[in-house]
Order: C-alpha cells, then structure tokens, then sequence
C-alpha cells in the first residue's frame, strides 16, 4: 500500500511508501497551478535543491524535490531487495509519485528538472511518461551518446558474459571499505571541489548534505545495486536511444543546460547532443561547473523559468 504524510516546507521531510519502501520528499509551494519535480544527481539529494524551490514557488510552481531510492533520506534497498538500481527504476518511482502524491493535486502536465543522474531520469521519464510530462530541464546530461544506431541489437554472448561478470565484480568489490573510507580521506571534498568552478559555494552545508547518506548502514548495498543496474542496463533505458525515441514525438521541449567549465561531462558532449537532436535547445553557462543550479542558481533559475514561461502547454 502507498501511502503518504504531508508538509509544505522543503526543510521538513514527507514521507511516502512506495511499494514498501520509505521515500523522502519536500514540497514548496504545493498549492500553486504549475507542478515542478526536481531531480537531483548522484550522490545528491532532494536538499542540493536548496537555492531553487522558493524561487519556482514564487512564480506560481508547485515545486517538489524527491529523494531517489538510494539516495538522501529514501530506504537504501540492496540487491536482496531490488535486485538492481537504475533509470528504469528511478522513472516508475517518478511515475507512481505523479500519480499518487500530485494529482489528487493537480492535473497539469509535470515539468521536469534534473541534474545528472536526474537529468536521465527526467529523460526516461520523458519517454515512458510523454503525455504526463510537459518539458524536460536537463543540466546536464550524462550518458554516452551515438547517433547511428536506430535499433536495438540484440543480447550476444559477449554482452550476457559482461553483465555477469560486472554483476559479479561488484558483488566482491569492498564498497563498504571504500564509503568507510571516503568521509575520512576527505575524498567528498575533493569531490566537490571538481564537480564545482566556483569553490565558494562549497560550504558546510552542502559537504553535510552530500556526506550524511553515505555514512549510513545501508549505503553499501545500494551503491552496489546502482553500479549493477547502471553498467547492466538495456539500450532501451541508455541516452543515446531514449534522444530518439523522444526525437520522433518531439512531444516533450527539451531545454539543456551546460557549464562551460563542467570536469565530469564536459560541455562538447552537450554541443554533441544538440548537434544530433536539433530541436535540443542548449543554453551554455560561462563559468560554471557540474552543478550550475546550486554554483550559479540566480543564472540557473532565470533560464529555466523564461523556458518554462514560452512553452505553450502554459
């Protein structure tokens, strides 16, 4: 049974059980005409989004902020629970809280906005859920990304032999020595201190934000399931084939967003998609890193809300 508590007020915490697991989410704003959710990247969580929900609020936005499974305050299920963490899962959990916790509120189309590893999850989304998704803010995109392929090639024995040794390999690897390790080595600044052109807006906060979910008991296994799921998956649920499949509807706006100085996906692969996909509109920011909605949130906010402003579902 899914079921689920509610506050509206993004610094305290609602809880929704989906399909027997804990979801974590917050709201800001949640009476007004137009839904928002956003999407946070991997080894974020609903808090990265600190420096943006008020904004979307003040402008007539319901704006929710979700906890992926794995991530933040959500259950941290392992391979016994879910079997294998991946897009395809994190795209039904987006699904089921469209249907459940925002249209007993509303009935408008839901926009979507990601970072990262949400960003593909919006791109899922977009996909699977098309006439329930209004746009898709993506910023930016990971994933690789190939433009000659129009089908999917079937399983061979090279690629079964793969999953079944990566399944393998991260079964043995020592992920929990590795998450034990990483608080103390300092490597979650380090992090940062790559993912971000701007080191100032490193803070204690954010370093907190990032820090707590890895330092829980269930981190490990969920991480495990996450490196299964993601290296594992089908073409079906990669980039490149959800580009076209959401190419031949060109039903859902697709709006990227892109830092100049981005060291985890660099700003070429972006120009490579728009390259592709020409009804991609790509919006470049000078000067800024992986994670331009919290490194430069009045320059993110100001694109997405004028994007959103022209779309003609509004």
């Amino acid at each position: 049974m899914n079921a689920y508590s509610k506050k509206d007020n993004f610094n305290s915490p609602n809880y929704w059980n989906w399909n027997g697991f804990k979801i974590c989410w917050s709201v800001t704003g949640e009476d007004n005409e137009i839904p928002i959710i956003f999407l946070h990247g991997f080894g974020a969580n609903r808090k990265h989004w600190r420096n943006n929900l008020e904004y979307f609020a003040k402008r007539n936005c319901a704006s929710y902020s979700l906890d992926l499974l794995g991530f933040g305050d959500s259950d941290q299920p392992g391979i016994r629970q879910i079997g294998s963490l991946n897009n395809e899962i994190w795209c039904n959990q987006v699904k089921d809280f469209i249907s459940q916790v925002i249209r007993p509120k509303s009935s408008a189309k839901v926009i979507l906005i990601g970072n990262s590893l949400g960003s593909l999850v919006a791109l899922t989304c977009a996909v699977l859920l098309e006439d329930e998704v209004a746009t898709v803010i993506a910023s930016p995109l990971p994933d690789q990304i190939q433009a000659n392929k129009n089908a999917i090639t079937k399983k061979t024995l090279f690629k079964k032999f793969k999953e079944r040794f990566l399944k393998i390999f991260f079964i043995l690897f020592p992920i929990e020595v590795i998450l034990f390790l990483i608080p103390k080595l300092g490597i979650i600044r380090l992090g940062l201190n790559s993912a971000y052109f701007k080191k100032d807006n490193i803070d204690r906060e954010l370093i907190d934000l990032v820090t707590k979910p890895v330092l829980r008991k269930t981190a490990a296994r969920s991480l495990r399931a996450m490196c299964i799921g993601m290296s594992s998956r089908d073409e079906e649920f990669q980039a490149s084939y959800l580009l076209r499949k959401l190419s031949s509807s060109k039903k859902v706006p697709f709006l990227l967003i892109w830092g100049d100085k981005d060291n985890f996906i660099p700003l070429f692969l972006g120009k490579k998609i728009a390259n592709f996909h020409r009804w991609v509109k790509l919006k470049i920011v000078a000067n800024s890193g992986h994670c331009i909605h919290d490194e430069d949130p009045s320059v993110f906010n100001s694109i997405s809300y004028e994007w959103i402003k022209d779309l003609k579902t509004f």
